[in-house]
């Protein structure tokens, strides 16, 4: 595992998409394609907009989207198909675009195309409750589909309403369907990018987790053989990386860019 700390957000982006850019080339140059899995929220956001600047064949890119509202059309503002759409698709001539619907009637089409060959990069955030894609504490780490419906949880919807996706909590679905944490964890590398000070507190109990903790979704990706975090100094907030956890038999490599 490493863990790179960057001075702000847009430097963390710029950063972590050109390490994601050289992944994706480097899995082109030997499949003749690459495929990839993007995640969304105000924390993503820098990253986006520093991956569409990369130099790259997007063309024989497959994009995979990791998870979306049950019920809510594409153009409610807080639909992740319309942000994705809006901030990368739209921008991009790729090979083949994966959407998560509304609707669990997209699931078994899902589970049928990602099956069809390896992730090569996962973009995948933390969320404020540690969520990783939907999966809310308590996570099920043993389903082994690749996508499911998922209840949400109050501290995930909170997330959303302060994020200005949703006017009140009332107003946020119930449930979402979402990849599962077995199909997150089979990406052969895996990018989370985590900026502002919000996420400090799911930063530092991950970090904290020695083992893969159903409380703390995130913690199974220190498990991960390549796993990369990106942080901002306001989402590391002075943690002490003498206190890191790790599982048996993983390392972890902590260093400062910027």
């Amino acid at each position: 595992m490493t863990i790179t700390i960057h001075p702000d957000a847009t430097r963390l982006g710029a950063y972590a998409a050109a390490f994601a850019i050289e992944k994706l080339n480097q899995a082109i140059e030997k499949h003749g394609k690459a495929r990839l899995v993007l995640s969304t929220g105000a924390s993503q956001l820098t990253t986006i907009e520093a991956l569409i600047r990369g130099k790259l064949d997007w063309s024989r890119v497959e994009m995979f989207h990791l998870d979306e509202y049950v019920g809510l059309p594409i153009t409610h503002k807080a639909s992740f198909r319309r942000y994705l759409q809006e901030r990368f698709v739209d921008h991009l001539s790729l090979k083949a675009v994966h959407w998560v619907t509304d609707s669990a009637d997209c699931i078994p089409v899902l589970n049928r195309e990602i099956a069809r060959g390896p992730i090569n990069v996962g973009l995948i955030g933390i969320g404020e409750n540690a969520h990783v894609a939907f999966n809310d504490p308590p996570a099920d780490f043993d389903d082994t589909a690749a996508y499911k419906v998922v209840t949400l949880d109050d501290a995930c919807k909170r997330q959303q309403v302060r994020e200005g996706w949703f006017e009140n909590l009332d107003l946020v679905p119930r449930q979402a369907i979402s990849m599962t944490v077995q199909q997150i964890m089979r990406c052969e590398t895996i990018i989370s990018c985590v900026p502002f000070a919000v996420k400090a507190e799911a930063i530092r109990k991950t970090l904290l987790a020695p083992q893969p903790d159903p409380q703390v979704p995130a913690s199974i990706l220190k498990t991960h053989p390549d796993y990369h975090l990106h942080v901002d100094e306001d989402a590391w907030n002075g943690f002490d990386p003498a206190n890191i956890r790790m599982p048996e038999g993983k390392t972890v490599n902590v260093r400062r860019e910027g």
